[in-house]
């Protein structure tokens, strides 16, 4: 079989099986995950799913997905939030990192460091996960809705900061000898800074007459390529990819940057993303899943107690004690930037493939039961909400 067949049995498969998962509320993308465990049980397409094609399709899955972060990151909006949610995103993010890094350095042989990024990576909150389920109990406008919502867009924040720590250790570990470390720091400077000041070319920009589609993408893809290309310099690949989008978000007006949004959506999760995560089930070692299924609840557990505690003891006087629980159980969901982080630990070998199927594994089993557990309190409690 060649590489255009395959990948059209892989589509077909993500298509069908995402219809089915769609009705535990799990995003449809996560069946070609599925796939990918599939294939690392028996995979007779190895030499295609190994090649340096479908390898290089899987970056830019990886791209898009952090390129679409930035899109969405607004971290003026963020700082806007009010003090309970923003302690109660602080709380959260620091509590799991701390417990994590525990459990995770004493199972596992790694550094502190090392331990430290993984759990910070997987301390994220999938909010993207809950939002049809938000919106099919009309409780997206509530109090309780939309602290759930701006909790993880600060979450954001955490996202970005892990990111951003694991470009730069990546780096350092690695080593670089066509570069000094004073031109390392410039550089990664240059990416922090450069969608600050490409917004005072906004004024300009608004000019180009972006009245097509085509040229539209293509100028999103040139930024993309570029800061990508320039972060591969000092191992921050991943990082460039996420101020692409920062930067563009700075550069076009709301009106195309809808249009450019849909357009990067369709293409990425129509194709680039489903590779990506395809992959990151290939590389998942079932023989862990199966032989430590106690380590894997036991990451299940961390995260789902951590979270409801420090939402029952920071919101329970604001919501309500059944409304705080719940919020800690909508919080526990994972999504796509955990992935992200641990493929890039993994593929540099800081961590064995113990240690990511385990976490793999723990991310796949929140994808099913956190929205149906929390599907099901909210029906049992039949809780009233306040309007926001």
């Amino acid at each position: 079989m060649n590489l255009f067949l395959f990948l059209a049995g892989a589509l077909t498969f993500t298509l069908i099986f995402g219809k089915l998962i769609e009705r535990l509320r799990v995003p449809w993308v996560f069946a070609s995950l599925f796939l990918g465990l599939l294939l690392s049980i028996w995979n007779p397409f190895a030499a295609i799913t190994t090649s340096e094609t479908f390898n290089f399709l899987s970056e830019l899955g990886m791209y898009f997905l952090l390129f679409m972060i930035g899109l969405e990151l607004d971290i003026r909006a963020m700082f806007r939030q009010g003090r309970l949610i923003f302690g109660l995103a602080a709380g959260l993010a620091l509590a799991e990192s701390f417990f994590g890094t525990l459990f995770t350095h004493a199972f596992f042989d790694i550094s502190w460091g090392v331990a430290i990024l993984a759990a910070a990576s997987f301390a994220t909150v999938g909010e993207a996960i809950l939002v049809p389920i938000l919106d099919e109990f009309k409780i997206v406008k509530t109090k309780f809705g939309q602290m759930m919502l701006g909790i993880g867009t600060l979450d954001d924040i955490v996202e970005l900061t892990t990111i951003i720590a694991a470009a730069v250790f990546l780096g350092t570990a690695t080593g670089h000898s066509d570069f000094s470390i004073l031109t390392n720091a410039l550089i990664l400077g240059g990416l922090f800074i450069a969608p600050l000041f490409l917004e005072l070319f906004r004024t300009q920009v608004k000019h180009l007459q972006f009245k097509q589609i085509p040229p539209l993408f293509l100028f999103g893809l040139i930024s993309l390529f570029a800061f990508v290309g320039v972060g591969s310099f000092v191992e921050s690949a991943a990082l460039g990819a996420i101020f692409a989008g920062v930067a563009l978000k700075n550069l076009l007006s709301t009106e195309r940057l809808e249009r450019f949004e849909s357009i990067v959506r369709t293409v990425a999760y129509g194709l680039f993303v489903p590779i990506f995560f395809l992959q990151v089930g290939s590389e998942v070692n079932l023989e862990y899943l199966v032989s430590a299924p106690l380590l894997i609840l036991a990451v299940f557990t961390i995260t789902i107690l951590t979270k409801i505690g420090i939402c029952y003891f920071g919101a329970r006087k604001e919501l309500g004690g059944k409304q705080a629980i719940l919020l800690g159980v909508g919080l526990s969901a994972k999504f796509s930037t955990s992935i992200v982080i641990l493929t890039m630990l993994f593929n540099r070998h800081f961590i064995d493939s113990e240690m990511f199927s385990i976490l793999i594994g723990a991310m796949i089993a929140s994808q099913f039961m956190i929205p149906v557990t929390f599907s099901l309190l909210l029906q049992k409690w039949k809780l009233k909400f306040q309007r926001q």
